[in-house]
């Protein structure tokens, strides 16, 4: 294999050890795999709280409904965070433990609006687990490490996506949405990095 394909691999698809943290994170989105991740491992005790975040793509002005998963969830849902907590709750989180934030729009609004969310509640995030799609790991990690720049924040991919580490450089759409995603880290920094850094 040509060793950039490698490296393009090790950047994008991120994945850590998971211990006991503070909070799980889940930055909008309309799979059902990340949520139902985030259950298990609330289950496991790893986590108290579950954020998710998202109110639905800036470009498409409503929530398009579920993009993939083994389960399909039935309901009217006006948001991703609405989505993601009935994914959470049937499978068997209280509603006690998840917290809202339905207004983000987009991945950067999502570390944002949770840090607003985090602060209002104080809760101190030291640890953290980011709940996402493996192809999203180094943009959320990116984004929410921006919000929570002393926080440990470890990243957990679904593990049952179509488009993983293995397999994304042997068909079109995982090329296209790799390389999507490597564009959209550069593309998307500009400003950010000057704000933080001149």
């Amino acid at each position: 294999m040509l060793h950039w394909i490698d490296d393009i691999t090790r950047f994008i698809f991120l994945e850590d050890q998971t211990k006991p943290v503070d909070i799980l994170f889940i930055p909008g989105n309309g799979h059902a795999e990340p949520s139902e991740l985030a259950a298990r491992l609330y289950h496991q005790g790893l986590a108290p709280l579950i954020l998710p975040s998202g109110r639905y793509a800036i470009g498409s002005g409503a929530f398009s409904g579920q993009k993939s998963g083994g389960r399909e969830y039935i309901g009217r849902f006006l948001t991703e965070w609405a989505f993601m907590r009935h994914v959470l709750m049937e499978n068997g989180v209280p509603e006690s433990a998840i917290l809202r934030e339905d207004e983000a729009t987009y991945t950067y609004q999502n570390a944002i609006y949770s840090r607003r969310r985090t602060d209002a509640e104080h809760i101190a995030v030291r640890h953290a687990i980011i709940c996402c799609m493996p192809v999203h790991a180094r943009r959320a990690k990116m984004y929410y490490q921006t919000l929570y720049p002393d926080a440990e924040l470890l990243l957990c991919p679904a593990p049952d996506a179509e488009i993983r580490k293995d397999n994304w450089m042997f068909e079109p759409e995982g090329i296209d949405t790799v390389l999507g995603e490597l564009e959209r880290c550069g593309g998307q920094f500009h400003d950010i990095l000057k704000e933080l850094m001149l």
